[in-house]
Protein backbone atom coordinates (compact mmCIF):
# COMPACT_ATOMS: atom_id res chain seq x y z
CA UNK A 1 0.00 0.00 0.00
CA UNK A 2 2.93 2.03 0.90
CA UNK A 3 4.16 1.82 -2.65
CA UNK A 4 0.50 3.22 -4.81
CA UNK A 5 0.77 6.37 -6.23
CA UNK A 6 -2.42 8.68 -5.17
CA UNK A 7 -1.87 10.77 -7.96
CA UNK A 8 -3.94 8.94 -10.01
CA UNK A 9 -7.93 8.76 -9.98
CA UNK A 10 -10.59 6.32 -11.22
CA UNK A 11 -12.61 7.27 -14.16
CA UNK A 12 -16.18 5.99 -14.91
CA UNK A 13 -17.94 6.51 -18.14
CA UNK A 14 -22.01 6.74 -18.12
CA UNK A 15 -23.86 6.46 -21.15
CA UNK A 16 -27.85 6.65 -21.22
CA UNK A 17 -30.30 7.15 -24.42
CA UNK A 18 -32.81 9.14 -22.03
CA UNK A 19 -34.14 12.44 -23.50
CA UNK A 20 -36.19 14.67 -21.45
CA UNK A 21 -39.70 16.19 -22.54
CA UNK A 22 -42.59 18.00 -21.48
CA UNK A 23 -45.77 16.19 -21.54
CA UNK A 24 -48.42 16.87 -23.92
CA UNK A 25 -51.02 19.54 -22.61
CA UNK A 26 -54.43 18.09 -22.41
CA UNK A 27 -56.94 19.88 -25.18
CA UNK A 28 -60.41 21.26 -24.58
CA UNK A 29 -62.85 19.51 -27.14
CA UNK A 30 -65.71 21.33 -28.32
CA UNK A 31 -69.39 19.93 -29.33
CA UNK A 32 -70.14 21.95 -32.27
CA UNK A 33 -73.65 22.89 -32.57
CA UNK A 34 -75.76 24.39 -35.76
CA UNK A 35 -76.56 27.86 -35.21
CA UNK A 36 -80.44 29.08 -34.83
CA UNK A 37 -81.66 30.39 -37.99
CA UNK A 38 -82.61 34.28 -38.19
CA UNK A 39 -85.72 35.25 -40.00
CA UNK A 40 -86.03 38.43 -39.08
CA UNK A 41 -85.87 40.90 -42.82
CA UNK A 42 -83.48 43.55 -42.18
CA UNK A 43 -84.98 47.28 -43.33
CA UNK A 44 -82.11 48.68 -45.47
CA UNK A 45 -82.49 52.34 -47.09
CA UNK A 46 -80.49 53.47 -50.11
CA UNK A 47 -80.39 56.69 -51.07
CA UNK A 48 -78.15 56.36 -54.64
CA UNK A 49 -78.24 59.21 -56.77
CA UNK A 50 -79.88 59.91 -60.18
CA UNK A 51 -77.87 58.55 -63.11
CA UNK A 52 -77.95 61.18 -65.33
CA UNK A 53 -77.30 65.15 -65.97
CA UNK A 54 -80.03 67.55 -66.47
CA UNK A 55 -79.40 70.39 -69.00
CA UNK A 56 -81.41 73.48 -69.58
CA UNK A 57 -83.31 73.46 -73.18
CA UNK A 58 -83.19 76.38 -74.95
CA UNK A 59 -84.65 76.24 -78.89
CA UNK A 60 -83.09 77.86 -81.53
CA UNK A 61 -82.74 78.52 -85.05
CA UNK A 62 -81.16 75.69 -87.15
CA UNK A 63 -78.26 77.07 -88.55
CA UNK A 64 -74.61 76.66 -89.27
CA UNK A 65 -71.89 77.83 -86.62
CA UNK A 66 -68.27 77.66 -85.94
CA UNK A 67 -67.43 75.78 -83.09
CA UNK A 68 -66.74 78.29 -79.89
CA UNK A 69 -63.39 77.98 -78.44
CA UNK A 70 -62.66 75.16 -75.77
CA UNK A 71 -60.04 74.78 -73.32
CA UNK A 72 -60.98 71.37 -71.92
CA UNK A 73 -60.77 69.04 -74.76
CA UNK A 74 -60.08 65.21 -75.44
CA UNK A 75 -56.53 65.28 -75.64
CA UNK A 76 -56.92 61.88 -77.38
CA UNK A 77 -59.18 62.46 -80.67
CA UNK A 78 -59.19 65.94 -81.03
CA UNK A 79 -58.78 65.62 -85.12
CA UNK A 80 -61.39 64.97 -87.49
CA UNK A 81 -62.73 64.79 -90.99
CA UNK A 82 -66.46 64.95 -91.93
CA UNK A 83 -67.52 64.77 -95.95
CA UNK A 84 -70.38 63.51 -97.77
CA UNK A 85 -72.70 63.99 -100.45
CA UNK A 86 -76.59 64.72 -101.07
CA UNK A 87 -79.69 65.23 -103.21
CA UNK A 88 -79.94 68.73 -104.43
CA UNK A 89 -76.38 68.83 -105.96
CA UNK A 90 -74.79 69.02 -102.43
CA UNK A 91 -71.44 67.96 -100.94
CA UNK A 92 -70.85 68.90 -97.94
CA UNK A 93 -67.53 69.10 -95.67
CA UNK A 94 -66.53 69.77 -92.08
CA UNK A 95 -63.08 69.62 -90.19
CA UNK A 96 -61.69 70.56 -87.18
CA UNK A 97 -57.76 70.12 -86.23
CA UNK A 98 -56.31 71.12 -82.99
CA UNK A 99 -52.70 71.32 -81.55
CA UNK A 100 -50.89 71.58 -78.33
CA UNK A 101 -50.77 69.83 -75.19
CA UNK A 102 -53.75 72.20 -73.75
CA UNK A 103 -51.93 73.26 -70.71
CA UNK A 104 -49.67 75.79 -72.14
CA UNK A 105 -50.89 76.82 -75.82
CA UNK A 106 -53.81 75.24 -77.71
CA UNK A 107 -54.64 76.43 -81.34
CA UNK A 108 -57.92 75.22 -82.64
CA UNK A 109 -59.07 75.36 -86.87
CA UNK A 110 -62.46 74.85 -88.12
CA UNK A 111 -63.93 74.72 -91.18
CA UNK A 112 -67.00 73.76 -93.19
CA UNK A 113 -68.37 74.21 -96.24
CA UNK A 114 -72.18 72.97 -97.86
CA UNK A 115 -73.77 74.28 -101.26
CA UNK A 116 -77.32 73.54 -102.76
CA UNK A 117 -79.24 73.82 -106.24
CA UNK A 118 -83.24 73.73 -105.59
CA UNK A 119 -85.42 72.60 -108.60
CA UNK A 120 -86.61 76.52 -108.53
CA UNK A 121 -84.58 78.56 -110.36
CA UNK A 122 -81.78 80.17 -108.22
CA UNK A 123 -83.31 78.77 -105.46
CA UNK A 124 -79.33 78.26 -104.42
CA UNK A 125 -76.89 78.59 -101.74
CA UNK A 126 -73.58 77.91 -100.74
CA UNK A 127 -71.97 78.43 -97.20
CA UNK A 128 -68.15 78.33 -96.29
CA UNK A 129 -67.05 79.41 -93.21
CA UNK A 130 -63.09 79.18 -91.79
CA UNK A 131 -61.91 79.92 -87.70
CA UNK A 132 -59.10 79.44 -85.97
CA UNK A 133 -58.44 80.36 -82.16
CA UNK A 134 -55.49 80.54 -79.61
CA UNK A 135 -55.16 80.31 -76.20
CA UNK A 136 -51.98 80.50 -74.48
CA UNK A 137 -51.70 79.63 -70.64
CA UNK A 138 -49.60 81.37 -67.78
CA UNK A 139 -49.51 80.38 -64.34
CA UNK A 140 -52.81 82.30 -63.29
CA UNK A 141 -54.02 83.63 -66.61
CA UNK A 142 -54.83 83.03 -70.05
CA UNK A 143 -54.59 85.47 -73.16
CA UNK A 144 -56.70 84.15 -75.97
CA UNK A 145 -57.68 85.35 -79.41
CA UNK A 146 -59.53 84.34 -82.78
CA UNK A 147 -59.88 85.04 -86.76
CA UNK A 148 -62.15 84.37 -89.16
CA UNK A 149 -64.09 84.50 -92.26
CA UNK A 150 -66.74 83.43 -94.27
CA UNK A 151 -68.71 83.47 -97.51
CA UNK A 152 -72.07 82.57 -97.58
CA UNK A 153 -73.96 83.29 -100.54
CA UNK A 154 -78.17 83.53 -101.75
CA UNK A 155 -80.24 84.04 -104.29
CA UNK A 156 -83.42 86.42 -104.12
CA UNK A 157 -85.48 83.65 -106.17
CA UNK A 158 -89.12 84.84 -104.35
CA UNK A 159 -90.34 86.80 -107.47
CA UNK A 160 -92.91 86.24 -109.78
CA UNK A 161 -91.29 83.65 -112.21
CA UNK A 162 -93.77 83.71 -114.57
CA UNK A 163 -93.31 87.25 -115.10
CA UNK A 164 -89.47 88.10 -114.42
CA UNK A 165 -87.07 86.35 -115.52
CA UNK A 166 -83.45 87.18 -113.78
CA UNK A 167 -79.83 85.69 -113.70
CA UNK A 168 -78.06 84.56 -111.05
CA UNK A 169 -75.90 88.09 -110.96
CA UNK A 170 -78.95 89.81 -110.82
CA UNK A 171 -80.14 88.47 -107.38
CA UNK A 172 -77.58 87.45 -105.70
CA UNK A 173 -76.72 88.30 -101.82
CA UNK A 174 -72.53 87.41 -101.10
CA UNK A 175 -72.34 88.07 -97.58
CA UNK A 176 -68.59 88.27 -96.43
CA UNK A 177 -67.61 88.51 -93.24
CA UNK A 178 -63.43 88.94 -91.68
CA UNK A 179 -63.85 88.81 -87.28
CA UNK A 180 -61.01 89.09 -84.88
CA UNK A 181 -60.82 88.86 -81.63
CA UNK A 182 -58.45 89.09 -78.59
CA UNK A 183 -58.83 88.56 -74.84
CA UNK A 184 -57.57 88.36 -71.47
CA UNK A 185 -58.62 86.56 -68.46
CA UNK A 186 -57.74 85.12 -64.90
CA UNK A 187 -57.94 81.66 -64.33
CA UNK A 188 -58.12 81.69 -61.00
CA UNK A 189 -59.31 84.45 -58.91
CA UNK A 190 -56.71 87.03 -57.37
CA UNK A 191 -56.29 87.54 -53.50
CA UNK A 192 -59.05 90.07 -53.44
CA UNK A 193 -61.12 87.78 -55.11
CA UNK A 194 -61.51 89.65 -58.56
CA UNK A 195 -62.16 87.94 -61.64
CA UNK A 196 -61.61 89.64 -65.00
CA UNK A 197 -62.22 89.13 -68.82
CA UNK A 198 -61.80 92.07 -71.22
CA UNK A 199 -61.60 91.43 -74.93
CA UNK A 200 -61.74 93.34 -77.74
CA UNK A 201 -63.21 92.40 -81.41
CA UNK A 202 -63.76 93.62 -84.85
CA UNK A 203 -65.76 92.66 -87.39
CA UNK A 204 -66.12 93.64 -90.94
CA UNK A 205 -69.05 92.35 -93.05
CA UNK A 206 -70.35 93.25 -96.60
CA UNK A 207 -72.89 92.67 -99.10
CA UNK A 208 -70.35 92.29 -102.06
CA UNK A 209 -71.16 95.27 -104.41
CA UNK A 210 -73.86 96.52 -102.56
CA UNK A 211 -72.53 97.89 -98.65
CA UNK A 212 -70.13 97.35 -95.92
CA UNK A 213 -70.37 97.57 -92.45
CA UNK A 214 -67.77 97.53 -90.04
CA UNK A 215 -68.12 96.64 -86.04
CA UNK A 216 -65.87 97.07 -83.19
CA UNK A 217 -66.83 95.87 -79.30
CA UNK A 218 -64.57 96.43 -76.35
CA UNK A 219 -66.46 94.55 -73.59
CA UNK A 220 -64.89 94.47 -69.81
CA UNK A 221 -66.99 92.44 -66.94
CA UNK A 222 -65.33 92.81 -63.67
CA UNK A 223 -66.66 90.63 -61.00
CA UNK A 224 -65.29 90.51 -56.84
CA UNK A 225 -66.38 87.90 -54.69
CA UNK A 226 -66.72 89.92 -51.02
CA UNK A 227 -67.99 86.57 -49.45
CA UNK A 228 -69.31 82.99 -49.68
CA UNK A 229 -72.92 84.50 -50.21
CA UNK A 230 -72.14 88.42 -51.72
CA UNK A 231 -70.15 89.29 -54.85
CA UNK A 232 -69.97 92.87 -57.18
CA UNK A 233 -69.96 93.12 -61.02
CA UNK A 234 -69.41 95.32 -63.30
CA UNK A 235 -69.55 95.67 -66.94
CA UNK A 236 -68.33 98.02 -69.22
CA UNK A 237 -69.64 97.33 -72.94
CA UNK A 238 -69.24 99.64 -76.01
CA UNK A 239 -70.20 98.21 -79.36
CA UNK A 240 -68.95 101.07 -82.56
CA UNK A 241 -70.49 100.15 -85.94
CA UNK A 242 -70.32 101.80 -89.63
CA UNK A 243 -72.38 101.55 -92.64
CA UNK A 244 -71.73 102.68 -95.51
CA UNK A 245 -73.72 101.68 -99.40
CA UNK A 246 -72.01 100.77 -102.59
CA UNK A 247 -72.82 102.01 -105.54
CA UNK A 248 -76.30 103.66 -104.93
CA UNK A 249 -76.47 107.22 -105.69
CA UNK A 250 -76.92 109.59 -103.50
CA UNK A 251 -74.36 106.86 -101.01
CA UNK A 252 -76.04 106.27 -97.67
CA UNK A 253 -73.97 106.74 -94.67
CA UNK A 254 -74.17 106.52 -91.01
CA UNK A 255 -73.14 105.32 -87.91
CA UNK A 256 -74.88 102.91 -84.92
CA UNK A 257 -72.98 103.11 -81.25
CA UNK A 258 -74.41 101.96 -77.96
CA UNK A 259 -72.34 102.68 -74.67
CA UNK A 260 -73.66 100.49 -71.52
CA UNK A 261 -72.53 100.29 -67.94
CA UNK A 262 -74.16 97.78 -65.97
CA UNK A 263 -72.92 97.34 -62.44
CA UNK A 264 -74.73 94.73 -60.31
CA UNK A 265 -74.78 93.28 -56.42
CA UNK A 266 -75.46 89.11 -56.53
CA UNK A 267 -76.36 87.15 -53.67
CA UNK A 268 -76.32 83.16 -53.37
CA UNK A 269 -77.63 82.21 -50.12
CA UNK A 270 -78.79 79.08 -49.04
CA UNK A 271 -82.70 80.31 -48.96
CA UNK A 272 -82.69 82.47 -52.20
CA UNK A 273 -80.45 83.57 -55.03
CA UNK A 274 -80.94 87.56 -55.91
CA UNK A 275 -79.16 90.03 -58.35
CA UNK A 276 -79.79 93.61 -58.13
CA UNK A 277 -78.49 95.76 -60.49
CA UNK A 278 -79.54 98.16 -62.94
CA UNK A 279 -77.89 99.70 -66.82
CA UNK A 280 -77.26 102.73 -68.00
CA UNK A 281 -77.28 102.63 -71.87
CA UNK A 282 -76.58 105.40 -74.38
CA UNK A 283 -78.46 104.15 -77.79
CA UNK A 284 -76.79 107.19 -80.24
CA UNK A 285 -78.50 110.02 -78.45
CA UNK A 286 -81.00 108.68 -76.77
CA UNK A 287 -80.12 107.74 -72.54
CA UNK A 288 -82.02 104.45 -71.04
CA UNK A 289 -81.46 103.29 -67.81
CA UNK A 290 -82.66 99.79 -67.85
CA UNK A 291 -83.70 97.25 -64.83
CA UNK A 292 -81.48 94.31 -64.34
CA UNK A 293 -83.19 92.32 -61.15
CA UNK A 294 -84.11 88.85 -61.32
CA UNK A 295 -83.73 85.91 -58.74
CA UNK A 296 -84.88 82.05 -57.96
CA UNK A 297 -86.20 80.80 -54.83
CA UNK A 298 -85.82 76.61 -54.40
CA UNK A 299 -88.30 75.43 -52.91
CA UNK A 300 -89.28 71.73 -51.40
CA UNK A 301 -85.64 70.42 -51.46
CA UNK A 302 -84.63 72.40 -54.44
CA UNK A 303 -87.16 70.25 -56.59
CA UNK A 304 -89.01 73.00 -57.22
CA UNK A 305 -87.87 76.46 -58.11
CA UNK A 306 -89.46 79.91 -58.33
CA UNK A 307 -88.19 82.33 -61.17
CA UNK A 308 -89.11 86.00 -61.52
CA UNK A 309 -87.21 88.76 -63.23
CA UNK A 310 -87.41 92.79 -64.47
CA UNK A 311 -84.76 93.06 -66.66
CA UNK A 312 -84.12 95.01 -69.80
CA UNK A 313 -81.19 94.68 -72.31
CA UNK A 314 -80.42 96.41 -76.22
CA UNK A 315 -80.27 93.67 -79.21
CA UNK A 316 -78.80 96.06 -81.77
CA UNK A 317 -80.32 95.91 -85.65
CA UNK A 318 -77.08 95.94 -87.41
CA UNK A 319 -77.19 94.61 -91.09
CA UNK A 320 -75.27 91.45 -90.15
CA UNK A 321 -77.62 90.54 -87.20
CA UNK A 322 -80.52 91.15 -89.31
CA UNK A 323 -79.62 89.36 -92.50
CA UNK A 324 -78.62 86.31 -89.76
CA UNK A 325 -82.63 86.23 -89.01
CA UNK A 326 -83.61 86.81 -93.11
CA UNK A 327 -81.25 86.51 -95.86
CA UNK A 328 -83.43 87.95 -98.31
CA UNK A 329 -83.34 91.37 -97.05
CA UNK A 330 -83.07 94.68 -98.97
CA UNK A 331 -79.89 97.62 -98.05
CA UNK A 332 -81.47 99.99 -96.04
CA UNK A 333 -81.10 103.85 -94.90
CA UNK A 334 -80.93 103.76 -91.01
CA UNK A 335 -80.41 101.42 -88.18
CA UNK A 336 -82.45 101.57 -85.35
CA UNK A 337 -81.79 99.64 -81.93
CA UNK A 338 -84.62 97.81 -80.16
CA UNK A 339 -84.66 98.11 -76.44
CA UNK A 340 -86.70 94.87 -74.49
CA UNK A 341 -87.54 95.45 -70.88
CA UNK A 342 -89.30 92.30 -69.63
CA UNK A 343 -91.00 91.51 -66.46
CA UNK A 344 -91.63 87.64 -66.19
CA UNK A 345 -92.08 84.88 -63.47
CA UNK A 346 -91.64 81.56 -63.86
CA UNK A 347 -90.86 77.94 -62.67
CA UNK A 348 -89.01 75.03 -62.69
CA UNK A 349 -88.91 71.35 -61.47
CA UNK A 350 -87.61 68.20 -61.27
CA UNK A 351 -90.36 65.59 -61.27
CA UNK A 352 -88.58 62.33 -61.59
CA UNK A 353 -85.20 61.68 -61.58
CA UNK A 354 -84.91 61.96 -65.51
CA UNK A 355 -87.80 64.38 -66.00
CA UNK A 356 -87.26 67.61 -65.65
CA UNK A 357 -89.53 70.48 -67.02
CA UNK A 358 -89.87 74.44 -66.38
CA UNK A 359 -92.59 77.04 -67.74
CA UNK A 360 -92.22 81.17 -67.82
CA UNK A 361 -94.64 83.67 -68.65
CA UNK A 362 -93.78 87.46 -69.27
CA UNK A 363 -94.77 90.70 -70.72
CA UNK A 364 -92.40 91.99 -72.98
CA UNK A 365 -92.24 95.70 -74.07
CA UNK A 366 -90.26 96.47 -77.28
CA UNK A 367 -89.12 99.97 -78.89
CA UNK A 368 -87.97 100.33 -82.37
CA UNK A 369 -88.71 96.39 -83.34
CA UNK A 370 -87.89 95.30 -86.46
CA UNK A 371 -90.56 93.57 -88.77
CA UNK A 372 -89.77 92.30 -92.56
CA UNK A 373 -92.08 93.09 -94.82
CA UNK A 374 -91.87 92.19 -98.81
CA UNK A 375 -91.17 95.01 -101.14
CA UNK A 376 -94.09 94.91 -103.08
CA UNK A 377 -93.86 98.02 -104.51
CA UNK A 378 -91.24 96.62 -106.91
CA UNK A 379 -91.30 92.43 -107.74
CA UNK A 380 -91.59 91.44 -103.81
CA UNK A 381 -88.09 89.27 -103.77
CA UNK A 382 -86.50 91.29 -101.31
CA UNK A 383 -87.85 92.27 -97.91
CA UNK A 384 -87.51 95.49 -96.46
CA UNK A 385 -87.34 96.62 -92.48
CA UNK A 386 -90.32 98.33 -90.80
CA UNK A 387 -89.63 99.53 -86.67
CA UNK A 388 -92.37 99.59 -84.69
CA UNK A 389 -91.66 101.85 -82.27
CA UNK A 390 -93.40 100.98 -79.40
CA UNK A 391 -95.73 97.45 -78.92
CA UNK A 392 -96.37 94.67 -76.40
CA UNK A 393 -95.75 90.82 -76.23
CA UNK A 394 -97.38 88.31 -73.93
CA UNK A 395 -94.59 85.64 -74.25
CA UNK A 396 -95.27 82.28 -72.87
CA UNK A 397 -92.50 79.54 -73.11
CA UNK A 398 -92.50 75.94 -71.76
CA UNK A 399 -89.54 73.15 -71.59
CA UNK A 400 -89.15 69.62 -70.89
CA UNK A 401 -86.43 67.41 -71.02
CA UNK A 402 -85.90 63.40 -70.27
CA UNK A 403 -82.17 62.52 -69.60
CA UNK A 404 -81.41 58.85 -68.76
CA UNK A 405 -77.72 59.14 -68.16
CA UNK A 406 -75.70 59.12 -71.46
CA UNK A 407 -77.58 57.04 -73.58
CA UNK A 408 -80.96 58.13 -74.43
CA UNK A 409 -82.20 62.35 -74.07
CA UNK A 410 -85.26 63.73 -75.38
CA UNK A 411 -86.09 67.45 -75.51
CA UNK A 412 -89.32 69.63 -76.35
CA UNK A 413 -89.73 73.31 -76.07
CA UNK A 414 -92.46 75.76 -77.32
CA UNK A 415 -92.87 79.60 -76.82
CA UNK A 416 -95.83 81.46 -78.25
CA UNK A 417 -95.89 85.38 -78.84
CA UNK A 418 -98.99 87.40 -78.98
CA UNK A 419 -98.14 91.32 -80.10
CA UNK A 420 -100.75 94.19 -79.34
CA UNK A 421 -100.84 97.88 -78.48
CA UNK A 422 -99.06 98.22 -82.42
CA UNK A 423 -98.23 102.34 -82.80
CA UNK A 424 -96.82 102.22 -86.48
CA UNK A 425 -98.29 98.88 -87.89
CA UNK A 426 -101.09 97.00 -88.67
CA UNK A 427 -99.83 93.28 -87.43
CA UNK A 428 -96.88 91.85 -86.17
CA UNK A 429 -95.34 91.42 -90.26
CA UNK A 430 -92.84 88.31 -90.49
CA UNK A 431 -93.08 87.28 -86.94
CA UNK A 432 -93.83 83.34 -85.54
CA UNK A 433 -96.81 83.11 -83.29
CA UNK A 434 -96.28 80.12 -81.87
CA UNK A 435 -93.05 77.46 -82.46
CA UNK A 436 -92.52 74.28 -80.95
CA UNK A 437 -88.55 72.60 -81.29
CA UNK A 438 -87.94 68.80 -79.86
CA UNK A 439 -84.95 66.92 -80.24
CA UNK A 440 -84.06 63.41 -79.17
CA UNK A 441 -80.67 61.46 -79.01
CA UNK A 442 -80.56 58.01 -78.42
CA UNK A 443 -77.04 55.85 -77.98
CA UNK A 444 -79.24 52.17 -79.29
CA UNK A 445 -75.71 50.38 -78.60
CA UNK A 446 -72.20 51.06 -78.61
CA UNK A 447 -71.51 51.89 -81.94
CA UNK A 448 -74.78 53.32 -83.28
CA UNK A 449 -76.19 56.64 -82.40
CA UNK A 450 -79.95 57.80 -83.54
CA UNK A 451 -81.18 61.29 -83.53
CA UNK A 452 -84.27 63.10 -84.54
CA UNK A 453 -85.05 67.27 -84.54
CA UNK A 454 -88.57 68.46 -85.12
CA UNK A 455 -89.03 72.23 -85.81
CA UNK A 456 -93.06 73.24 -86.15
CA UNK A 457 -94.51 76.71 -86.22
CA UNK A 458 -97.36 78.44 -87.23
CA UNK A 459 -97.69 80.97 -90.12
CA UNK A 460 -97.20 84.48 -89.42
CA UNK A 461 -98.96 87.60 -91.38
CA UNK A 462 -97.72 89.12 -94.26
CA UNK A 463 -98.47 92.03 -97.06
CA UNK A 464 -98.91 91.53 -100.52
CA UNK A 465 -99.31 94.01 -103.51
CA UNK A 466 -102.33 96.08 -102.53
CA UNK A 467 -101.56 96.58 -98.88
CA UNK A 468 -103.73 93.15 -98.28
CA UNK A 469 -102.81 91.02 -95.29
CA UNK A 470 -102.62 87.69 -95.37
CA UNK A 471 -101.34 85.17 -93.41
CA UNK A 472 -99.02 82.40 -93.94
CA UNK A 473 -99.87 78.23 -93.71
CA UNK A 474 -96.46 77.79 -91.41
CA UNK A 475 -95.04 74.40 -91.50
CA UNK A 476 -93.50 70.99 -89.72
CA UNK A 477 -90.15 69.89 -90.87
CA UNK A 478 -89.15 66.36 -89.58
CA UNK A 479 -84.93 65.16 -89.88
CA UNK A 480 -83.73 62.19 -88.55
CA UNK A 481 -79.84 61.03 -88.75
CA UNK A 482 -77.69 58.00 -87.38
CA UNK A 483 -73.79 57.20 -87.23
CA UNK A 484 -72.81 54.27 -87.08
CA UNK A 485 -69.10 53.46 -85.98
CA UNK A 486 -67.69 51.10 -88.47
CA UNK A 487 -64.39 50.75 -86.78
CA UNK A 488 -62.24 52.30 -83.82
CA UNK A 489 -62.12 55.88 -85.67
CA UNK A 490 -63.74 55.73 -88.76
CA UNK A 491 -67.89 56.29 -88.87
CA UNK A 492 -70.54 55.98 -91.86
CA UNK A 493 -73.21 58.91 -90.72
CA UNK A 494 -76.25 59.98 -92.94
CA UNK A 495 -79.02 62.59 -92.13
CA UNK A 496 -82.43 63.12 -93.86
CA UNK A 497 -84.12 66.65 -93.24
CA UNK A 498 -87.96 67.32 -94.34
CA UNK A 499 -89.20 63.91 -94.27
CA UNK A 500 -92.84 64.85 -94.41
CA UNK A 501 -91.67 66.66 -97.55
CA UNK A 502 -93.48 69.98 -96.64
CA UNK A 503 -92.80 73.04 -99.08
CA UNK A 504 -93.71 75.57 -96.15
CA UNK A 505 -92.64 78.79 -96.28
CA UNK A 506 -90.65 80.81 -93.47
CA UNK A 507 -90.41 83.77 -95.38
CA UNK A 508 -93.19 84.78 -97.99
CA UNK A 509 -92.82 83.73 -101.65
CA UNK A 510 -89.76 81.48 -100.24
CA UNK A 511 -90.08 78.06 -100.40
CA UNK A 512 -87.73 75.57 -98.97
CA UNK A 513 -86.31 72.37 -100.61
CA UNK A 514 -88.35 68.93 -100.14
CA UNK A 515 -87.27 66.50 -98.52
CA UNK A 516 -83.20 65.86 -98.93
CA UNK A 517 -80.63 63.73 -97.62
CA UNK A 518 -76.47 63.94 -96.95
CA UNK A 519 -74.85 61.20 -95.87
CA UNK A 520 -71.12 60.12 -96.35
CA UNK A 521 -67.49 59.50 -93.90
CA UNK A 522 -66.47 61.00 -90.41
CA UNK A 523 -62.70 60.03 -89.70
CA UNK A 524 -61.20 61.09 -86.15
CA UNK A 525 -57.54 61.26 -85.58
Amino acid sequence: MAQKDSTKHAVIDITSSYKPVMRNAVKINFSATNLNADTSKPALSYNIPSQNLFYTYQPISLKPLALDRDTILDLGNRNYLKGGYGNYSTPYFKAGLSFGDAKKLLVNVYGDYISSQGDIKNQDYSQANVQSTISYFTRNNEIYGGIGGGQNTYYLYGYDHSIYDYSASQVRQRFQNISATIGFRNTDITGSGISYDPTIAVNSFTNQNKLTEQTAIANVPLEMKLTDQFALKLGLNADITTYSTTGFIPAIKFNNNIYQVAPEVVYSGAVFNLHVGFTPAWDNNETNVLPNIYGELPLAKKKFTIQAGFVGKYDKNTYQNLSAINPYLATFAAERNTKEVEVYGGIKANIAKHFVVSAKAGVVRFNNLPFFINDTATDSKAFLISNESSVHDMRIHGEASYISEEKLTITAGFTTNTYAGFTDNKRAWGTVPFELNASARWQAFKRLLLKSDLVAFAGGPYITKGDATKTSAGGVDLSAGAEFSVVKRVSLWLDVNNILNDKYQRWNNYQVYGINFVGGLLVKF
